[in-house]
């Protein structure tokens, strides 16, 4: 089959998960004919991404959170109304998605959570059968147990992933854990998406503390800590924009451009993890027996370090407290539950590209389909909070 990916593209997580993802379709002869990178202007695509996905890679603006001053947790207010104000780009990117997909003849497309591919289905109904796949789809699983969060931005995230899933025949949901099926919703549960490269790797107890930052402003917090502790070994990964591939402040600290080969090697060396709690990361550190501190910066991250420590990856904590994971780094990790879980991770996932089950789900969803068109003509004369109520319930 012919397929093409888009995602979501900040941070690391589903970039990754598009490498492993390809790596699997592409043993089983299928053909990912490009890959579509929502990005924001703030960022840049890593150089580790663009070198190994073996796809042309058409990048395009996609509504993203904006940083504070020091770059830190992101501000929600001021990114609702620079993403409102940023609409026109925006459907212009939704013509993109469109046309790409017409363009490369795509038979399915595999949504890694990025909303303006939802968007794309519900004004535009291309033919290609859509999957979507992330940890986030297990948001919307009745067993899935949240944090103690504000009610209203629970409630937001829950809606943020329905739109993502507009018109998705199937919603493969990434979890730490094995749950039930929910035919009803289309979820089904599958085990994270690690790479060969990961699973193949030979953990090390080092004596140094990895870590990556989402946002780079937490670098002053790591900074601050060395200063108290100069005598351990740490190597940080960010994703800041125009900086050399090593910044380091002494012998003792670096802060690293992300570079995957670099990153799973100091990640198996390692002594303890800390990361800014995005999904993909915290696997691959809990399938190689690390300790981690996971530090959220928003809700969506609240919600994947609490279920994280509930499956025993380590700690949650509101900043980088560094001596909490060192009080943690030597405690061995029994991670032998979830090292069998991601091993089936190539037939539970595989089984559902299956092109005879894609073309029973597209049947089946073909109402559906049908019913957003509708939905986006009657949009414009319902009043808003009935809309959302309606898309709410889908």
């Amino acid at each position: 089959m012919r397929i093409l990916f888009v995602i979501q593209g900040e941070g690391r997580g589903h970039l990754t998960q598009a490498l492993s993802l390809r790596q699997k379709l592409a043993a089983e002869g299928h053909e990912v004919v490009g890959c579509l990178v929502g990005k924001s202007p703030a960022r840049q695509l890593p150089r580790f991404f663009l070198d190994k996905i073996g796809a042309p890679v058409y990048p395009f603006e996609s509504p993203n959170f904006l940083p504070t001053a020091k770059n830190k947790r992101p501000i929600l207010v001021e990114s609702v109304f620079y993403n409102l104000l940023r609409t026109p780009t925006y459907f212009g990117s939704i013509r993109y998605i469109r046309q790409t997909i017409r363009r490369t003849g795509a038979e399915v497309v595999v949504n890694f959570y990025e909303l303006l591919t939802g968007l794309t289905y519900l004004l535009c109904r291309p033919r290609a059968v859509m999957i979507c796949i992330a940890h986030q789809y297990l948001f919307l699983h009745p067993d899935f147990r949240f944090p103690k969060e504000n009610a209203l931005s629970l409630t937001l995230l829950r809606f943020f992933t329905r739109l993502t899933a507009i018109g998705a025949t199937r919603k493969l949901a990434l979890s730490f854990r094995k749950m039930p099926e929910v035919s009803r919703k289309g979820i089904v549960v599958v085990p994270p998406l690690l790479r060969k490269e990961v699973i193949d790797m030979e953990p090390s107890a080092g004596d140094y503390l990895h870590g990556y930052l989402l946002n780079s402003g937490f670098a002053e917090e790591i900074k601050a800590w060395h200063t108290l502790r100069p005598e351990v070994p740490m190597h940080f990964f960010w994703d800041k924009k125009g900086v050399p591939p090593e910044s380091r402040v002494d012998d003792r600290l670096s802060f690293h451009t992300l570079d995957d080969t670099l990153f799973l090697r100091y990640m198996a060396g390692a002594k303890a993890y800390a990361t800014t709690a995005g999904f993909e990361s915290v696997c691959e550190a809990m399938y190689l027996g690390k300790p981690i501190l996971m530090v959220p910066t928003h809700i969506e991250q609240a919600c994947n370090a609490y279920d994280a420590s509930l499956a025993g990856a380590g700690v949650a904590a509101e900043r980088f407290d560094l001596d909490l994971l060192w009080s943690i780094a030597g405690r061995p990790v029994d991670n032998s539950v979830f090292r069998h879980w991601v091993r089936q991770a190539d037939w539970l996932i595989l089984r559902e590209f299956r092109e005879d089950l894609l073309r029973e789900s597209h049947a089946e969803t073909r109402w559906r389909r049908i019913t957003m068109g509708w939905m986006a003509r009657l949009s414009r004369f319902l009043p808003t909070w009935i809309w959302l109520l309606l898309l709410q319930e889908g």
